[in-house]
This record gives structure tokens, sequence and C-alpha cells, in this order.
């Protein structure tokens, strides 16, 4: 069942992203584009979109796809090109080994069970960008859904690079002793049974059991060093924000009924069935919310 499941993930995200030319070059052409590098003696691909509109130093965004999909499934899903269009900023969909992420405890999937280095890959992809566009290094930022968003705080904990995070529908996995500090906003909704909002096993293939998602961003501004936040809360939609230390915030957003998805994402039910996701909450758009987020929010030194 496993196997075929796995068939008609990779069938459908054909159907849905046709090819592309997927040729490594050394720049970073206009629109979407792939390259390939090697990191631990494996070769691994990352999907690019660049806008036509960029600064002279431009910023970075990571989106990190949740298990079972591909960075060319997130690119043509989740919305992100058509924001970074008005945002003028490059995006990057990196692919993990098997379509997951090695994100600490042992998950997820092959790069879970196999120790795959998922932090010095994504790494390198800053790396490898950074030598082919002028960006800012002070706003490059990582996030995801599901798998992508818990790889997003395996990053937050294990590296000092990115200014900001944003998981969706995500938890904390692994240890995180000491991370450094770091802007933080954090979606889910409270009917999510694959990360459940207030802890403990999910009902997912992985099985995630992790900390209730409030213990998690209260741990997080604590780290930070924040203040309490300030909650307020419209129709569904309940916003904890914390202002922190030298222009850091931490915010959580709380979907009231909202499962296991990415906010404002359109409603494919044979994709979602497949990777495991719930219909879409229509009550924001999460690309917007986190992008908005990131870009008042870069890196203070």
């Amino acid at each position: 069942m496993i196997a075929m499941r796995w068939v008609l993930v990779a069938v459908l995200l054909l159907t849905l992203t046709g090819c592309r030319s997927g040729k490594p070059d050394t720049t970073v052409p206009l629109g979407q584009s792939t390259q390939t590098l090697t990191v631990g003696g494996r070769t691994r691909t990352v999907h690019l979109y660049r806008p036509a509109d960029l600064p002279a130093k431009a910023p970075l965004v990571l989106f990190l796809h949740g298990g079972f999909g591909s960075g060319d499934q997130a690119e043509r899903y989740y919305g992100w090109d058509a924001q970074a269009d008005a945002g003028h900023f490059l995006v990057a969909y990196p692919d993990g080994v098997d379509h997951a992420w090695a994100v600490g405890g042992g998950c997820c999937g092959t790069p879970g069970s196999t120790g795959v280095d998922d932090v010095g890959f994504l790494s390198q992809v800053v790396a490898l960008l950074g030598r082919e566009v002028p960006l800012d290094p002070d706003r490059v930022y990582a996030t995801g859904i599901s798998n992508g968003g818990l790889m997003a705080y395996r990053l937050a904990c294990d590296t000092t690079i990115f200014a900001a995070i944003g998981p969706d529908s995500a938890t904390l996995l692994g240890p995180c002793p000491s991370p450094a500090p770091i802007s933080v906003i954090h979606l889910h909704g409270t009917a999510d049974h694959n990360i459940p909002y207030d802890g403990g096993e999910g009902d997912g293939y992985a099985h995630i059991n992790g900390p209730a998602v409030p213990a998690l961003v209260a741990t997080r501004r604590a780290s930070d060093g924040c203040p309490p936040p300030s909650v307020t809360s419209v129709n569904t939609v309940t916003t904890s924000l914390a202002s922190c230390p030298a222009g850091r915030a931490v915010e959580l957003v709380t979907i009231a009924g909202a499962g296991h998805q990415w906010p404002g994402s359109p409603d494919r039910p044979v994709l979602q069935r497949l990777l495991g996701t719930d219909p879409p909450s229509t009550a924001l758009d999460a690309t917007n919310v986190v992008w908005t987020f990131f870009a008042a929010h870069p890196r203070t030194r």
C-alpha cells in the first residue's frame, strides 16, 4: 500500500506540474528554473523562481514542501511565485530526499531514518544562491507546511543564517538546547489531527508526537527574551503577537476548526488525500501573511 501511494503521488505530481527544463545553470535566470548541487555525495535539486524586478540586495525565501510532496508541487500549489512578483524576492523550492526532510527525532521518512544532512543541504542552497544573486544576508527566510514546517524549526535551531521562519501545521522535534534569537510566525489549525494543536501523537503517516503548539511558541518567546504577547481575535483567527528585543517578533496565528493545511491554497481533494492534508482554510491567505511578517522582520545585528 505504501509503495502504491508513492506511485500515485508521483503520477499526480507529474500531471499537475508537467515538465520543466531542469538543466543546471551557473546563474539564476528570470522566471522558473532548476539547479542541482551535490551534498554528502548525493545530488540534490532545488527549483527557483526569480521575478523580473529584484532590489540590489534581494531577499530570499525557502519554501519547504510537506511529506510526500516536492519542490515543484509546492511551487505550483502555494502561490509563492506570485507573492515573489509582488514582494520582489527570490524564492527557492528544494526537494527533500524521497519527498521528506530529516528534522530530528528520527523523523521523517528515508531522510530521518538514514541521517540525511538536510540542514547542511539547505545551508548550501543559501550559499549557492548568494554566489549567483546579490542576496541580502539579513533577509533570508524559511517557511513550509507539515514536514517542511518542522524543517524550518530545525533550521532555526541549528543555523544562524535565517532572519525568520514561518512554520505551518508543524512542530519541533529533536533537541534545540540553545537556539539563536530569530523571528517566528507559526500558523496552526485547532482541528489538526496530524500534528495536534494541543500536543501528543498525531494520526498521520509519521505519527508525529510534539508539544502543545502554544507551549512550543511560548518556549520560543522565552528563548528570544520576549514579553508576554498581545492577543487579538477576528472571526475564527486568533493572533498572539510578542514584540521582542532588537525588532524581532514571535507570532502564533491560530485558526479555529482548521485542519492540517496551508490556509488560502487551492482546494484539490485528490492531491490533499495523497499528501495527507485537509481542505485549506479560507480564513486567511497564509502566503501573504507569512511574507508580510518576513518583510517586516529582517535580521538585526
